[in-house]
């Protein structure tokens, strides 16, 4: 049986069209995914436009309950859901465990919805009249997520809209269905109302139909700059509120001063884990001066020299595969690439050869690490997100050279500073024109009661995602202002607008 869909609480199918699932380690397909045609996804809108009233007037206490409930049903089947995620993203078990575990802390965020939806009172604002506003939810929202945090990103989005009052329509990413779609049901079982989560799967043709639905009111994506761009645009122009998070090219900057052998050990994580497929990794280190590239370089070639690359399946490995057959060429072209432009190919991933348990060479997709130096502005190893374990040393004279080029690259999602100056860090950490901002930490993703989200083409719209801003973007503010006057006041005519004043 192919991978179904969930609406309304149970298992659903949909769509006459399917595609393969891969498991990247192996190269091998033994499962389909439907992709859900206009149909699916209008009957899944259909089931959280019913469920919105009942859920709506639900106490944000009961939303949050459920929540609390789910973490404990996440934690319990901790290590199904990782297998899941690497069967088909291909990363380690313990990275899977990691993006599972940042997920859960979402869910905890999203239970202190009782707190989060409280609004403002002003008691006599004038004679006799109180003011107060409330967050109120926008009905039916929807999420489009990546394939390369199948449990996190889905987590980022659902929880927070729901224990706001909203109900919600997420289409994963068809290449990595089976986490999301388990996690769903064990929402279900966790006590959340049929309708109120809904999961589609499906391309472009299901993402195109939640994007003209006027029922949707609001978008949230994460993937490539140029499919934020156009669900941006398109939602807009729909009426709708929309947060698409895109692309991001990250520079990783290493003063004289800093700790080389912590900044390297720091790096390789960074750069290599996940297989390089995150949008905060870092792909770019720009060394200040020559001695520190070399040492840099010096580093990282010892340590790529002794990482295991393998099936994510075994916990031994340091790094798995790349999603797709597709991807695998699209990486290895952009190292040809490099080579053509004239960067310095150190460490050539293209070399490696995996072997699967029966001594054989692996048909899975599998490119080793792999170390450019004497990158420039300019090559598109440097402007383009490349998405793979591939990583560029740039060498400048100085930390106002380092900001001036991180500042004009059209990504600005994260950024990180090694040293061991805390002036730097701080004029670094005030003037730089990125979002997210590590010092002496290589990968500076928020804490779930903080936001997540870049700068510059790195993000479209205001609000960034999960935490504090979750809130605000899943709710719109109301302001009431009431007065009881007594049965003996006069009335009169008022025409003149209310000063406020007497």
């Amino acid at each position: 049986m192919p991978i179904a869909h969930w609406i309304n609480g149970q298992s659903a199918t949909g769509g006459s069209r399917s595609q393969p699932v891969f498991d990247p380690a192996t190269g091998l397909s033994q499962q389909q995914v439907l992709l859900a045609d206009p149909a699916t996804v209008a009957s899944a809108i259909d089931a959280a436009e019913r469920a919105y009233p009942a859920w709506r007037d639900t106490p944000p206490l009961k939303r949050a309950r459920i929540m609390i409930r789910l973490k404990a049903l996440l934690e319990q089947h901790a290590d199904h859901i990782c297998q899941l995620i690497t069967a088909e993203h291909g990363k380690v078990l313990s990275d899977a465990m990691g993006e599972l575990q940042r997920g859960i802390e979402n869910i905890e965020y999203a239970s202190y919805a009782p707190e989060l939806l409280k609004g403002e009172h002003s008691k006599d604002a004038g004679p006799g009249i109180d003011s107060w506003s409330e967050f109120q939810p926008l009905g039916v929202v929807a999420g489009i997520t990546p394939f390369n945090f199948p449990a996190m990103v889905p987590l980022w989005m659902w929880p927070m809209a729901v224990v706001c009052g909203n109900t919600f329509v997420l289409k994963p990413s068809e290449r990595v269905p089976s986490s999301t779609l388990y996690i769903a049901q064990l929402a279900s079982e966790a006590g959340l109302p049929p309708g109120v989560l809904n999961l589609i799967n499906g391309d472009r043709e299901a993402v195109e139909t939640l994007l003209h639905d006027p029922r949707v009111k609001a978008v949230s994506f994460v993937g490539s700059t140029p499919v934020a761009e156009h669900i941006y645009h398109t939602g807009c122009g729909q009426n709708k509120r929309v947060q698409a998070l895109g692309g991001a090219k990250n520079h990783a900057v290493v003063l004289p001063d800093a700790d080389i052998t912590g900044s390297v050990s720091a790096l390789m994580g960074a750069a290599f884990g996940s297989c390089g497929q995150r949008c905060m990794a870092i792909p770019l280190v720009v060394a200040v001066g020559n001695d520190t590239a070399d040492a840099l370089i010096a580093g990282l070639r010892q340590q790529m020299a002794n990482m295991r690359v393998g099936a994510g399946s075994d916990n031994r490995n340091d790094m798995g595969p790349l999603v797709t057959h597709d991807h695998f060429q699209k990486v290895k072209g952009y190292i040809d690439q490099g080579v053509d432009e004239g960067a310095s190919l150190v460490v050539d991933g293209r070399e490696l050869a995996v072997r699967d348990d029966n001594g054989q060479i692996s048909q899975g997709y599998f490119i080793g690490p792999t170390l450019f130096d004497h990158v420039q502005p300019g090559m598109r190893i440097y402007q383009e997100e490349i998405f793979g374990p591939v990583l560029g040393v740039v060498r400048v004279a100085s930390l106002k050279e380092a900001m001036a080029m991180i500042d004009a690259h059209e990504y600005g999602n994260g950024t990180c500073l090694f040293t061991r100056d805390g002036e730097a860090a701080r004029y670094f950490s005030s003037h730089i024109q990125v979002g997210m901002v590590g010092i002496n930490v290589a990968l500076p993703v928020p804490v779930a009661y903080h936001s997540f989200g870049g700068w510059k083409r790195s993000l479209f719209g205001d609000l960034h995602a999960y935490g504090p801003d979750a809130v605000r973007f899943y709710t719109k503010r109301k302001t009431i202002t009431q007065r009881w006057p007594s049965s003996s006041d006069a009335q009169y005519a008022s025409f003149s607008f209310p000063s406020g004043q007497g």
